[in-house]
């Protein structure tokens, strides 16, 4: 019987406690991984308040931070230390952040297929709103026009992921002047508010997408993780 997926929308929250309900689910996860009735498939949806520039262990990410102090106070952002992969991200009111905490071993998957699946998920989320979400064969997550509509970042450990995906839905787009996005110099990001102006969806229009459509992708994946051993 293929497990359903978990979905716990926390609405608006801080970039740590976040964290650490995280990790809280990953440690659930991993205790209960061979119980019957266990939740291999979780879904966190969140909107990080205050405003947060997430810096990962990468020993370049700090330099793409070009913010001073002053500028940050100012714009009311606060920098965290992330134990993901990727760069340095911005997070904020209007980004739609989903952390899925799901057993890779359950869906058959590994790091590459991994993000690739959430990759996808994105692309079909966006295609629901009438946006055409593709891949970056040199750069992960969605791209929409060569900007980025979708940033990722993961960590897996004992094959369970933590952290995911950040859709630009209707942020304060002047936040990402602080940073240079993921790292990349050159490279611009987007939103869906500034792709359909007056017809972007509201938050809670875009969560019930994303719901839906993880919902099916996982159960997909799981069904054909389970048909394949038997």
């Amino acid at each position: 019987m293929t497990c359903p997926l978990n979905i716990q929308d926390i609405g608006k929250i801080a970039y740590e406690p976040a964290l650490e309900l995280q990790r809280k689910v990953h440690a659930m996860v991993l205790e209960r991984r061979h119980e019957e009735d266990s939740s291999p498939f979780n879904l966190l949806l969140v909107e990080h308040d205050p405003p947060v520039l997430t810096v990962s262990k990468r020993p370049s990410a700090r330099e793409h931070l070009i913010a001073t102090e002053a500028q940050l106070e100012q714009a009311g952002v606060v920098v965290c230390q992330t134990d993901r992969g990727g760069d340095i991200t911005y997070h904020g009111p209007g980004q739609l952040v989903g952390y899925p905490i799901c057993d890779l071993n359950e869906l058959h998957l590994r790091l590459h297929g991994y993000m690739r699946f959430l990759e996808d998920c994105i692309i079909e989320v966006l295609q629901r709103f009438d946006i055409r979400g593709k891949r970056d064969h040199c750069a992960t997550g969605v791209w929409v026009n060569n900007a980025k509509i979708c940033a990722m970042g993961v960590r897996v450990s004992r094959w369970i992921s933590m952290h995911g995906f950040a859709l630009n839905v209707q942020p304060d787009m002047t936040h990402f002047n602080l940073i240079v996005p993921c790292g990349l110099a050159g490279r611009q990001v987007t939103s869906m508010a500034e792709l359909l102006g007056g017809d972007c969806p509201s938050m809670d229009e875009v969560k019930a997408v994303t719901s839906e459509v993880f919902t099916h992708a996982i159960a997909r994946q799981a069904q054909a993780q389970q048909e394949h051993h038997q």
